[in-house]
């Protein structure tokens, strides 16, 4: 356990905000067999991560309405309505993040997030311009798992892997922070974030 407050990295899709594209299309595509096509066919994790890497949303949307034109509106729906896809912070990660702030301790993220989007979230959720440093994926054009990006934060801000605790809901990134030294947290819910952080020397 380490003699100092570690250093907490957050992840931000579904460690501080609730993301989850099914929401939109929830409504958008009431049946449940259409739509699981459509999310498996068209507007697809792979189409979407691209945008995290740094392509825009403007060539994303037309390279689809290309491929697809029967579902243009669907395919629009993603960009335009964006916003419904991400509803709401999830409170207790985001009371976790204030009270580090409010000790004065520094804060960071490393997040795979469009351009477009995550400067609309800025504004949308102003507790994201706390952090004292951000790794946006499209900004670097890297996505985790990739342990470069890992190594853009630490190289960046001067911290040491074995200092920082990275914080993501997704086993593969946490693995990955893990491979380049750093403790990491599994953020599956109803985990209670703030044991594990203690757990790993976090005084919380």
């Amino acid at each position: 356990m380490p003699s100092r407050q570690p250093t907490i990295v957050f992840d931000v899709g579904n460690v501080l905000i609730r993301w989850d594209p099914r929401l939109l299309y929830r409504d958008l595509i009431p049946d449940d067999e259409k739509r699981d096509w459509f999310m498996a066919n068209v507007c697809t994790a792979a189409w979407n991560i691209e945008q995290d890497r740094g392509r825009s949303w403007e060539e994303a949307v037309a390279l689809l309405v290309a491929a697809h034109p029967e579902w243009e509106r669907e395919i629009r729906a993603y960009d335009q309505r964006w916003h419904e896809t991400a509803p709401y912070v999830l409170d207790e990660s985001v009371a976790i993040l204030a009270e580090l702030k409010a000790k004065g301790e520094k804060v960071y993220a490393i997040t795979n997030f469009s351009r477009e989007k995550w400067a609309e979230c800025l504004i949308r959720f102003p507790f994201l311009q706390s952090f004292d440093g951000v790794v946006v994926s499209a900004h670097e054009r890297l996505i985790k798992p990739d342990p470069a990006i890992y190594r853009v934060l630490l190289e960046r801000y001067e911290l040491v892997a074995g200092d920082c605790i990275f914080v993501d809901d997704s086993e593969k990134n946490v693995d990955a922070a893990r491979a380049v030294g750093m403790q990491a947290v599994h953020f599956v819910e109803p985990i209670d974030l703030r044991a594990a952080l203690r757990g790993l020397g976090a005084a919380l």
